[in-house]
């Protein structure tokens, strides 16, 4: 019986723990749109992160190109904005509060066939490649945005993977003054904090059975 329950325990810890060992992940995009081009990131792991030292590129591959530094540390589910448009505008034309981080007036920008790069350092965190010409099935995020199809989507650098955000769609997405589809700032995809927490419970159980295993 103990022996079972500790399969269990394990099995469980493990499942929770894909969910606790993710960082800063990509969720969501727009190349272009009438209230400006955008990129959404989320903090999809269990712990706050401190962006000093991350930075954003596009398909130069350059880590350091754009620094995130100056957005501070992102909490454990919470989500922040890299847009080409000023930030008070772009927060205004979403409707987003002051709470929600906007790194605004990007001139790293985004074109119709292109890749979002997110580092910290030089070690590559999450990229995803996008072409809507060149692949074929590829999304087309002109005025709606890039959202993924499941949580099995974020890291895995398949485009054919994500769908296109429509109005009042499970995402909560709206139209933006200007008329483009998103729902950037409020990724709904992420575990609620009460589950971040069990799934860094989940690591500690795993550790704690691997020290008594050994």
């Amino acid at each position: 019986m103990k022996r079972s329950l500790t399969i269990c325990t394990l099995a469980i810890a493990a499942l929770l723990t894909g969910r606790a060992d993710a960082a800063i992940q990509i969720t969501e995009w727009m190349y272009a749109g009438a209230n400006g081009e955008f990129i959404e990131f989320t903090n999809t792991g269990a712990t706050p992160v401190d962006l000093t030292g991350w930075s954003y590129t596009d398909s130069a591959r350059t880590p350091g190109q754009v620094s995130l530094a100056a957005l501070g540390t992102v909490a454990a589910g919470e989500s922040f904005i890299v847009t080409e448009a000023a930030a008070p505008t772009f927060r205004t034309a979403w409707n987003l509060p002051l709470s929600v981080k906007v790194f605004g007036d990007n001139v790293v920008n985004l074109g119709r066939a292109d890749e979002v790069n997110i580092y910290n350092g030089t070690t590559l965190v999450d990229r995803l490649t996008y072409d809507d010409q060149g692949i074929a099935g590829s999304i087309r995020t002109q005025n709606k945005s890039g959202i993924p199809s499941s949580l099995a989507a974020l890291g895995a650098n398949n485009v054919l993977q994500w769908q296109l955000a429509a109005n009042g769609d499970s995402f909560g997405s709206v139209a933006s003054v200007g008329g483009d589809l998103g729902n950037p700032g409020r990724f709904t995809l992420v575990p609620e904090p009460a589950t971040l927490a069990l799934a860094g419970l989940g690591a500690v159980a795993i550790a704690a059975l691997r020290r008594r295993a050994s």
